[in-house]
């Protein structure tokens, strides 16, 4: 069975989500949140929390974002509950991230890095399955508390 995800960009990231969408659709089921069209007055903060909130319910496995630096889609991403979203401009982050960190949504910067680069940290983000050791499941349990803290209101 194909690992299900989600992907989603602004203006700043149309292009290159659309390759993205192309070339991975053999081998993972995607849905495309948008956008569907270029619109220079999208904003990106909607595609982040369409992504997010698939990844989130168990829509999707796995997110990506892509916006034109891919800062603002990451920051936007991680407001949602259930979400560690990072942004990945090499191979090592984009693997690294999942295995030790339990990162579920990539964020990428199409005015940052190219489609080849972009395929390689997709797959790499893809490909990768957390490591269930207990230095990392304790430290994602750490990084779990803060969120639940934070959501009853206690800062």
């Amino acid at each position: 069975m194909k690992l299900a995800m989600a992907i989603g960009a602004d203006h700043g990231g149309f292009d290159l989500k659309n390759e993205l969408v192309e070339r991975l659709r053999a081998d993972y089921d995607i849905t495309d949140l948008g956008a569907r069209t270029l619109d220079s007055g999208d904003d990106y903060p909607d595609f982040a929390e369409a992504v997010a909130r698939a990844v989130a319910s168990g829509r999707a496995q796995r997110g990506i974002l892509v916006c034109g630096s891919g800062v603002g889609a990451c920051i936007a991403a991680n407001k949602v509950p259930g979400i560690r979203a990072a942004l990945c401009h090499d191979s090592y982050s984009a693997h690294q991230g999942v295995e030790h960190d339990d990162m579920n949504v990539l964020c990428l910067g199409a005015r940052v890095i190219g489609p080849e680069l972009a395929v390689e940290l997709s797959r790499a983000f893809l490909e990768a399955q957390f490591v269930s050791e207990e230095r990392f499941i304790r430290r994602r349990e750490k990084v779990l508390a803060i969120e639940r803290q934070a959501l009853q209101g206690g800062m």
